[in-house]
């Protein structure tokens, strides 16, 4: 697949949706039945989902619609989403991409209830690596998730199934979860806006915290505003929630200038015992995306955050949390060799080891936010790699993944760790066409400004105008899943016709001024 720039799609985004429902202009009962067509089309080649709700999402959407005819508003009454396979829906199994019979569940989990709540229909649940630990969306239990602009590489984990979903025109946006980048990255690969929030902000209810407090929820979506619009509509707490920042506004945020701020752009990820070399054409996209800051007035100039020995509190909570959930799995003989290795270590670093690295979080926050004396906030590469091709991961052992996990995702994980909020916006192709990505990164409760600057540069991009080519409605979707097929069958990657054009945005002469 290549890339094409359509301005005639009509209620594509999440807000242009609620608002075409809204007016009467469309109904809920077409844009579902339009989401699930799509879906279906797709299945067999991008592999976005793991459950589909056809019929019950069918009965909601004309549910949402006599709601409507009867004068009642909401923010997404109606409109079509997606949530990741571990955000429980009531009466679908939470299997979070591992294999075996998993019961469904009796009640939505907060966040889903917050969603209907704001009227919205959820449509299935997306694809995710085995709970949630790499960057791939790959796996016995589901097939393999594959990128809707190149088939033959991965959308990047483990939030694949609902970046690919959203990247595709399967649904205006859709929830994924973000542990060590899982929204982030896949957004980077897949040309989307993904919001790692402060932890909390989302809630995890039925469970207290996730993977010991390191995972959280977040939106993926084509545009900023889209993306805050979820955000707003998913954010809140359970009363057994154990993180609960005070509320903010995303979407108002989206709408203001964000002023001119003072930019630390970082090339440095945190230590690790692995190599991590610097893709040159992610560094050329993210040099490019810090020129356009740069033109709209920011003070951007290279800093780096004093991240210590972060990597030693991140480990006993991930490998803890991967206990947690193998403790879930009704048959552990169908789990990933990895996934045992990394509840095993988990079992070592719990206790002591395990309440050491929480204590540490305060004096991390002390270390690195000290850079917030001199900078509102931090621009980095989202990953240090174009996305891989499926499969290179897949087959490899426990280190190998380790190792090639870190080497093209360095940049992601310290803030799951410090618990603050990151954006990861598009920053342009590679000159074969595959998405890269930067991170906005900020202090604790810093979402509006992030968004605000995300947005900001959204309208200097205008990155949503960019889509995979032949994704532009039921018919593309059909035609395109032919392409898919041979593409992803074939020797190497899909060029598009226009790389030269690929290499940058939908407007580069806004890029590298």
């Amino acid at each position: 697949m290549g890339i094409r720039d359509n301005g005639t799609r009509e209620y594509e985004g999440l807000a242009e949706q609620a608002a075409a429902l809204a007016a009467g202009q469309v109904s809920s009962a077409e844009l579902v039945r339009r989401s699930l067509e799509r879906v279906d089309a797709t299945q067999g080649t991008v592999n976005a989902f793991r459950r589909v709700r056809a019929e019950a999402a069918l009965a909601e959407a004309a549910a949402a619609d006599r709601r409507l005819a009867a004068g009642e508003r909401r923010p997404l009454l109606g409109v079509p989403v997606a949530v990741k396979d571990d955000t429980d829906v009531a009466g679908e199994p939470t299997a979070f991409g591992c294999a075996g019979e998993f019961p469904p569940k009796a009640a939505d989990a907060e966040v889903v209830r917050r969603l209907r709540a704001a009227g919205a229909v959820v449509v299935g649940k997306t694809n995710a690596c085995e709970l949630g630990q790499w960057p791939f969306t790959e796996g016995p239990a589901f097939g393999d998730t594959r990128n809707p602009w190149n088939p033959g590489h991965t959308p990047g984990g483990s939030s694949g199934g609902s970046a690919a979903a959203v990247a595709a025109g399967l649904v205006p946006a859709a929830l994924g979860t973000d542990g060590a980048g899982s929204v982030r990255i896949p957004a980077a690969w897949t040309h989307l806006v993904g919001i790692k929030p402060q932890r909390g902000r989302l809630s995890t209810w039925p469970d207290p915290e996730s993977f010991q407090g390191i995972t959280v929820l977040g939106p993926l979506a084509r545009t900023v505003r889209d993306a805050a619009l979820l955000l707003d509509a998913a954010a809140g707490n359970h009363d057994g929630d154990l993180h609960r920042p005070p509320p903010v506004a995303a979407r108002e945020a989206a709408d203001r200038d964000p002023g001119r701020l003072r930019i630390a752009l970082s090339w440095k990820p945190a230590f690790t015992f692995t190599p991590k070399p610097l893709h040159p054409e992610v560094r050329s996209a993210v040099t490019a995306l810090a020129r356009t800051l740069a033109g709209l007035g920011h003070h951007v100039e290279e800093a780096e955050p004093d991240y210590g020995l972060i990597g030693l509190a991140f480990v006993p909570r991930a490998t803890t949390g991967v206990r947690e959930w193998v403790a879930r799995a009704p048959d552990r003989a169908l789990l990933d060799r990895r996934t045992l290795e990394a509840a095993r270590l988990g079992r070592l670093l719990g206790g002591r080891v395990l309440r050491g690295a929480r204590a540490t979080e305060h004096r991390q926050r002390r270390r690195v936010g000290a850079l917030f004396d001199a900078y509102d906030l931090v621009l980095t590469p989202t990953t240090a790699t174009p996305p891989p091709r499926v499969g290179t991961l897949a087959k490899m052992n426990g280190w190998q993944t380790d190792r090639t996990m870190i080497a093209a995702c360095p940049y992601a994980w310290p803030w799951n760790v410090l618990g603050w909020p990151g954006v990861s916006v598009p920053a342009g192709f590679t000159r074969g066409g595959l998405p890269l990505g930067a991170q906005l990164l900020g202090p604790a409760h810093s979402e509006p400004l992030l968004i605000s600057l995300a947005a900001q540069l959204e309208g200097e991009l205008r990155w949503h105008e960019r889509w995979p080519e032949g994704l532009s409605g039921p018919e593309g979707v059909a035609d395109a899943a032919a392409r898919v097929t041979s593409s992803a069958n074939g020797p190497g990657p899909a060029v598009p016709a226009d790389p030269a054009a690929a290499a940058g945005h939908a407007r580069p002469d806004a890029v590298g001024r």
